[in-house]
């Protein structure tokens, strides 16, 4: 489940992106909980202003647990940067996450491509991020993209998310479950 960011979550969010599993790999970095508050505050602003698109991820019982943001939207497209709390690795939320942000970038709000930029020793969020079927490694199919991303040195990885390629994988999924519903009837 995702829904808008808000300040009500921000101390228990601030305190997962804390952990130092977590706090690396988080693209928005702060300090103390009047920074996070302070980012937070400027995040929702930004939305606002149609820059990025940011939610907070909740789980079954309605807790916050992370947090999964297209950053630097331009032209139809953005940077994904997507973090659980450390005690919710591991537990099936990334996918859920990102198939409800997804369909809402994608179908409601007009985005048509999503970049993922993950540094390359962060094994945890490649190995996420390539077991997702829709999902292809973009460093030679957009090398201004890479190049960009990469101008300080040969630090990241870059994938894509086309919306065709995602729509793909979706009807397929719809298909797939479709014809497993009717063999059950059968």
């Amino acid at each position: 489940m995702l829904k808008k960011r808000d300040l009500q979550e921000c101390h228990v969010l601030y305190e997962l992106m804390a952990h130092p599993d977590v706090f690396p790999f988080v693209r928005q970095k702060a300090y103390s909980y009047e920074e996070f508050l302070f980012l937070t505050k400027q995040t929702i602003e930004a939305e606002e202003r149609g820059e990025l698109i940011s939610r907070t991820i909740l789980d079954e019982w309605g807790n916050a647990i992370g947090t999964i943001t297209l950053f630097d939207v331009e032209d139809n497209a953005g940077f994904l940067g997507t973090w659980l709390g450390k005690p919710y690795h591991g537990q099936g939320y990334n996918k859920p996450a990102k198939d409800a942000f997804f369909h809402e970038v994608f179908y409601e709000l007009g985005i048509d491509t999503i970049f993922m930029r993950i540094r390359k020793h962060n094994v945890r969020s490649i190995k996420a991020a390539e077991k997702l079927p829709y999902v292809t490694l973009a460093n030679e199919t957009r090398p201004s993209v890479y190049n960009q991303i990469n101008a300080q040195g040969d630090v990241y990885n870059l994938y894509e998310i086309s919306k065709d390629l995602y729509t793909l994988h979706t009807l397929r999924e719809g298909g797939i479950h479709e014809t497993i519903h009717q063999l059950k009837e059968a």
